[in-house]
């Protein structure tokens, strides 16, 4: 058989050249222009973003994560890297699930996920969400609406911001339990990683 033709060990990367700086995946996004393009994700931005947000979730091995982004979407690379990297339980809901957020939130219950990175657009559709995650909430793909962030019963509510291009996510906001804002900041950098402020004409 085929199988029979390969090594039983990985190759010494070393040996093949391979660095950081390597591609570990390519994705497409249609981003602002609605036009298809592949974005390169190299290793180091894996790496990094796995690190990142281990730290700042608080993932580790009893930890639960529910991957609920599709494999078409960046943030499903987030959910594993976070998962697997911690040595923390990835969960995969059947599909259905991924469009109703009643039964989503008893699913995430009776598997007693601890993080959940979810779309604010499936939880504003819906009041009846009772649990979600029971260590930290996170809110990506969209800008969530302050009055959402208020009244999600989440231990940890954190809003996650990032183009594709910067390995899914480039800046984070912890949620503090006064917080009575009218919009939702987009936080600071992760680790290693820098973001600028530019107007209209990239000044």
């Amino acid at each position: 058989p085929a199988w029979a033709e390969l090594p039983a060990c990985d190759p010494d990367p070393r040996a093949l050249g391979l660095t950081s700086r390597h591609l570990a995946y390519v994705i497409y996004t249609s981003g602002s222009t609605g036009t298809p393009k592949g974005v390169m994700v190299e290793h180091r931005g894996v790496v990094n973003l796995g690190l990142a947000q281990i730290g700042l979730f608080g993932v580790g091995s009893n930890s639960r994560v529910v991957q609920f982004a599709s494999l078409g979407f960046d943030a499903s690379a987030s959910e594993m890297i976070m998962a697997l990297g911690s040595g923390a339980a990835l969960h995969l809901p059947a599909d259905e699930l991924r469009q109703a957020s009643a039964e989503l939130s008893d699913y995430l219950r009776s598997e007693s996920i601890t993080h959940a990175t979810l779309p604010p657009a499936l939880l504003q559709a819906s009041r009846s969400a009772e649990y979600l995650a029971s260590q930290a909430l996170i809110l990506a793909g969209e800008l969530p609406k302050a009055e959402l962030i208020r009244r999600l019963p989440a231990a940890s509510v954190i809003n996650a911001y990032g183009p594709t291009e910067t390995t899914v996510c480039a800046t984070t906001w912890s949620c503090p339990a006064d917080f009575d804002g009218a919009i939702v900041p987009i936080g600071r950098p992760i680790a290693n990683t820098r973001i600028y402020l530019l107007d209209a004409h990239g000044a």
